[in-house]
């Protein structure tokens, strides 16, 4: 089971659901996003993506404190194969082999994580000096280059100390998130504009806290509950820190976002897809924006008591975001269920991913249906909940695990059709009226993919994990055409 697998089983506590009703595998649900080629407005961002995690390696150097994922990739089971993050692509040394990577494919922006450990090894405390002073060489490298640093404070990597005094299901852990965001406002603020609170806060609270399979590990519905209003409250009080230490930031989020599809036209599947897009779409993005969450998804009665919300909450989590980010990989089949858990969550069963075979019928080799279509509809979707702000595609790719053939390269037509066909339908939302100015491949070079380890391959560049060396594959070769030429 993939990391979309466990998220949607993560967040349901609901029944074992429902069959696929044939009406919703034979009828399409839109029209067709456009596929001819195009021009992208001028000065689009073109881009790829890394997490500190999946590439850096130097899991223990220069002070940095251990995180939730280095304790728990020594949990047996837990990691295909037993694979850690420990060297990974060795990225702390190599970043400037990655930022040749960049070049080579003609992209702008570098969106990239920081290790909080590596700032803080105990997520609290005095700066450590060697760890700052990586994301000061990699930003003044990049900046060198010519390409745009765009950190994301928070990948999924929690201090261990941190997690050991409660975790996200913790109120404090806000605060001390809060004083960490800080710190880096001050410290790289003079020279990155452009910054990410969070990564897909749906995901890391679901499969760390109430399904067990990502770090840390639990397995607690009602910790996983409050653990999504202490994620907002960091939200809020992150940008206010990050907005203290330089006014002139540009701070947003990312969002992993999906199209609801209901399973047939039956009302109970039609009212299901709409919670569920309350719940999975809406939950962080639209709360932080409009400092209230979506209603309809919990019991009024029961909602405060769940969240532990306290008064002024709405003002804490309240953050007037200068951009967003998605991150897009699939579709989602909606049907009427039954809950199992005894938590008054949704009543909804959901099944990931699942695209209409009538539009499409392609698996990556991770199991994930090829939807471009999808892409286009939650753009136009999500546009509606988050309005003129700038919006950038911060994560889109598929594995495809071919290595390198006779001649030495690795040839990955398929990865190549994936991204065209999502291009296509980026441009198409464009054309429609939404303001996406930025695009990050996922990812810039194979990398530790979770709890699937280095099992799965999503990198435009191959890695020989053996010894570091990268090969740009024929993908990334084609995309440096499409960033040079800013067509498809």
């Amino acid at each position: 089971m993939n990391r979309r697998d466990f998220l949607m089983s993560s967040l349901g506590m609901v029944g074992a659901g429902a069959a696929l009703a044939p009406a919703a595998l034979a009828k399409p649900k839109a029209k067709r996003a456009g596929q001819g080629d195009g021009a992208f407005p001028p000065g689009f961002y073109w881009g790829a993506a890394t997490a500190a995690y999946q590439v850096e390696g130097a899991y223990r150097e220069d002070g940095k404190g251990e995180s939730i994922w280095d304790r728990f990739v020594l949990a047996p089971g837990k990691i295909k194969n037993g694979d850690t993050g420990n060297v990974a692509c060795d990225s702390y040394h190599r970043y400037m082999d990655d930022i040749a990577l960049l070049k080579a494919m003609n992209l702008k922006s570098y969106r990239f994580s920081i290790a909080w450990t590596r700032i803080q090894p105990d997520g609290t405390g005095p700066v450590n000096q060697k760890g700052l002073d990586y994301y000061n060489r990699l930003t003044d490298a990049l900046l060198a280059a010519g390409i745009r640093p765009m950190p994301t404070l928070y990948h999924w990597d929690l201090p261990q100390n941190l997690e050991d005094r409660g975790g996200w299901p913790a109120r404090e852990t806000a605060d001390r998130y809060a004083e960490y965001a800080g710190i880096m406002g001050k410290a790289l603020g003079d020279r990155i504009e452009t910054w990410s609170l969070f990564n897909e806060s749906k995901t890391f609270t679901a499969l760390g806290y109430n399904q067990g399979v990502f770090a840390p590990g639990r397995k607690d519905p009602y910790a996983f509950i409050r653990s999504t209003h202490t994620v907002n409250l960091a939200h809020g009080l992150g940008y206010k820190a990050l907005k203290a230490a330089n006014p002139k930031l540009k701070v947003g989020s990312v969002y992993d976002v999906t199209p609801m599809i209901p399973a047939s036209d039956r009302p109970e599947d039609v009212a299901a897809a709409d919670i569920w897009d309350k719940w999975q779409n809406l939950w962080f993005a639209q709360t932080v924006i409009e400092g209230r969450y979506p209603e309809g998804v919990f019991p009024a009665d029961r909602q405060p008591e769940l969240l532990n919300w306290k008064d002024g909450d709405a003002d804490r989590m309240h953050a007037d975001l200068d951009f967003v980010g998605f991150n897009y990989y699939s579709g989602t089949l909606c049907a009427y269920g039954k809950e199992a858990s005894g938590v008054p969550l949704i009543d909804v069963d959901a099944k990931w991913p699942y695209a209409p075979p009538a539009l499409e019928t392609a698996k990556t080799d991770f199991g994930w249906n090829v939807y471009p279509q999808g892409f286009h509809d939650i753009l136009v979707r999500m546009h509606k909940v988050t309005g003129n702000r700038p919006i950038e595609i911060t994560e889109n790719g598929c594995a495809y695990n071919m290595g390198p053939t006779a001649d030495g390269q690795i040839h990955d037509p398929q990865r190549i059709a994936f991204y065209r066909g999502h291009f296509a339908a980026m441009l198409q939302a464009i054309k429609d009226g939404v303001p996406v100015r930025g695009y990050h491949a996922w990812s810039l070079m194979d990398n530790f993919e979770w709890a699937s380890g280095y099992s799965q391959r999503f990198g435009l560049t191959w890695v020989d994990f053996a010894n570091g060396t990268r090969t740009i594959k024929d993908s990334g070769k084609w995309y440096a055409g499409v960033a040079a030429a800013n067509t498809i």
